[in-house]
């Protein structure tokens, strides 16, 4: 339960995410951030803290090389794989892997892994994973031809989720790839 947004933006990815941590009808505001950067990539996770804090602390992502997409989907996620299933975290049901969801940036590209490690990218530049995705796609489409700036984008999308999901809540934490340096 909860919502994770990003958008691509003059060559950078940007993503926020609320702070709701709910089990049944349980709900916590978690002070740890479900966005954050590990090397050259910002990452923003749903399913589980656990998996995120794997994701933030013990992933060492390789370096991208190549074709971004092959690599991401090859490369990338052996890395992944082997970090989760070395922490305990990842399943393992009917002989197939599953791990979680979350949103990846890096090079100016923004992919979605999924629980079966498929990678995917949105062709509109913007996606939204968790509870409260539907209602924020909506808010990012919305907004797409507007002219505003990332984090106003990203914040009118959180804040429709909050307003119409019981999963969704503030405050909200933003993380972007860094800037190209010339």
């Amino acid at each position: 339960m909860t919502v994770i947004v990003g958008l691509v933006n003059k060559n950078r990815v940007h993503l926020g995410a609320d702070s709701a941590g709910v089990s049944g009808l349980q709900l916590t505001v978690r002070a740890d951030p479900k966005t954050f950067r590990n090397g050259p990539y910002v990452m923003g996770f749903t399913t589980s803290f656990r998996m995120g804090q794997l994701l933030q602390h013990a992933f060492q992502p390789p370096h991208p090389t190549g074709d971004l997409h092959r690599f991401m989907v090859t490369t990338w996620t052996d890395a992944l794989r082997t970090c989760l299933k070395d922490a305990g975290w990842a399943r393992k049901e009917s002989e197939q892997e599953q791990g979680g969801t979350f949103l990846v940036g890096v090079a100016g590209r923004l992919f979605t892994i999924y629980s079966d490690y498929q990678v995917g990218e949105s062709a509109d530049g913007y996606d939204a994973v968790g509870c409260g995705d539907e209602l924020a796609l909506g808010a990012l489409h919305a907004t797409a031809h507007l002219g505003l700036p990332p984090r106003a984008r990203l914040t009118a999308a959180l804040a429709a989720a909050t307003h119409h999901s019981a999963g969704v809540t503030g405050p909200y934490t933003y993380a972007s790839t860094r800037k190209d340096r010339p």
